[in-house]
């Protein structure tokens, strides 16, 4: 079993520490010790993170945050940052107006007709 994830493992007790408040992730407001106590209270891959705190998942899509937030981690469960796995990630999405849908529609449908 991946040494990681092996939840049966117990880790050190959680221990506020004076840099706890330093924000890690800007765009959603995430500090250092939200992360660490997200790790103690059971979070350990990184898209149970993402998920829990939503870190990675701003305007940024983690191109700020996402290696400090991965050290982080790597630092609370004692192992290399490389052991982690990535969070899953995925294009980002904008909202788009219906008739932007309508004028493709219809700009494909004059294109057939011309045909």
């Amino acid at each position: 079993m991946n040494t990681v994830n092996d939840r049966s493992r117990e880790l050190a007790p959680f221990v506020p520490s004076p840099d706890d408040d330093m924000l890690i992730c800007r765009c959603e407001e995430i500090t250092k010790g939200e992360i660490r106590k997200a790790v103690h209270e059971g979070m350990w891959t990184m898209t149970e993170i993402r998920r829990y705190l939503r870190t990675g998942m701003g305007l940024c899509q983690g191109q700020t945050c996402a290696k400090l937030v991965k050290a982080i981690v790597a630092r609370e469960l004692g192992v290399s940052p490389a052991e982690l796995e990535p969070a899953t990630s995925r294009a980002p999405m904008r909202p788009i107006e219906m008739r932007i849908f309508a004028n493709e529609a219809n700009e494909a449908k004059e294109g057939q007709d011309d045909e």
